[in-house]
């Protein structure tokens, strides 16, 4: 058994050198006698210390483990005889197996905007109330998924649906890594189910896009000219109570030349919600352009690009049996519940891992 090393050479996941001179370079920059002049720019230097710093401890407790393990190993070779031991290895493994594997998840999430915040956005596709139900049900997945992960969650726009469900809900997703994994779930995400609103009970296929951009940080550029802005203010509609505003504070912006949509109804004043939605505009249009140059980068090589709005992701069947089958990586659970809890890590993991073993 070998756990791979930390040296700059090794050509694994983990570089510690570099790691190391990351944190020596923070912590010089907080020493600095200007550092707390900018107190936005210096609280995220710290987060982001203080993220590299646990994944270097984490990355050498996990080495004094496999240090222990081989241990045992050579202590069980010798005693052929002591089931016992054996069985403690064997036992060792697996454990630290699966904690290595949950390890270079973390690593896998090494793109430059993978560390920030993410805006996820989700939009039901034609079919009334039962697409408009679905969306609803994806809003809750994602929610739970968030907040069994430490993240925290705040509703930018929410558009009540007709009779059920959502015309629209945009959030924001707050916490380290939180755009890295949400990526994963870029995409359209199709229903197959019995559905409650018909009354013949019938089967129906329902369809969401679900769009997830980095919460790009204001010290990155982004040119936009007010001419190509149409600005519209309405009245908020929420889920439930706290999220309406009685006044016509919520706005919408609309890029006129990529034919951008961006919506906040989160903040009391028109200003407020001003501010965030341009910042969400700021974002898609930096993501559009980071998608443009990737794309043009996959035709230099002749790759076959496969950055597509409208590609289906993944299948959530509830009738004739249950099963959630993601067709980018064949990942898939027959537990319908569990998934619509929250519990998406198995999807997410095998994306970032075919991400890797893609480029």
């Amino acid at each position: 058994m070998k756990w791979r090393s930390g040296s700059k050479n090794s050509g694994g996941l983990f570089d510690l050198d570099l790691k190391l001179e990351h944190i020596a370079n923070f912590e010089e920059k907080m020493t600095a006698p200007d550092f707390w002049d900018d107190n936005n720019k210096a609280q995220g230097i710290i987060s982001e210390l203080n993220a590299i710093k646990s994944v270097v401890e984490h990355y050498e407790r996990l080495n004094a483990e496999c240090e222990d393990l081989q241990t045992l190993i050579e202590l069980a070779e010798e005693e052929e005889n002591d089931d016992s031991l054996q069985a403690e290895v064997v036992g060792g493994i697996a454990s630290l197996n699966e904690k290595v594997s949950s390890f270079e998840l973390q690593l896998l999430l090494n793109q430059p905007y993978d560390k920030l915040n993410a805006i996820l956005e989700l939009h039901p596709g034609a079919g009334g109330t039962e697409s408009q139900d679905w969306g609803q049900m994806l809003y809750r997945m994602y929610t739970r998924w968030a907040e069994k992960h430490g993240f925290k969650v705040e509703v930018l726009d929410y558009q009540d649906g007709d009779e059920a469900g959502i015309k629209s809900v945009t959030i924001s997703v707050k916490g380290y890594n939180a755009y890295g994994y949400l990526k994963a779930e870029k995409g359209v995400h199709r229903l197959v189910r019995i559905s409650p609103f018909d009354s013949s009970g019938r089967r129906h296929t329902s369809f969401v896009s679900c769009d997830v951009v980095p919460e790009i940080t204001e010290d990155i550029e982004v040119e936009i000219r007010s001419l190509d802005l149409k600005v519209d203010t309405y009245r908020a509609s929420g889920a439930g109570g706290q999220h309406v505003n009685k006044t016509e504070s919520a706005i919408r912006i609309t890029h006129i030349p990529t034919g951008i949509v961006v919506a906040c109804q989160q903040e009391r004043s028109q200003i407020q919600n001003r501010e965030r939605a341009m910042n969400m505009l700021r974002s898609k249009l930096y993501e559009r352009k980071i998608e443009e140059q990737q794309k043009h980068l996959a035709e230099i090589r002749g790759e076959q690009s496969d950055i597509a709005w409208g590609s289906q992701i993944r299948s959530y069947v509830f009738h004739p049996y249950s099963m959630v089958k993601d067709h980018r990586t064949s990942v898939e659970t027959g537990n319908v519940g569990a998934v619509m809890d929250g519990d998406l890590d198995a999807f997410i993991d095998g994306y970032l891992r075919s991400q890797i073993h893609h480029d």
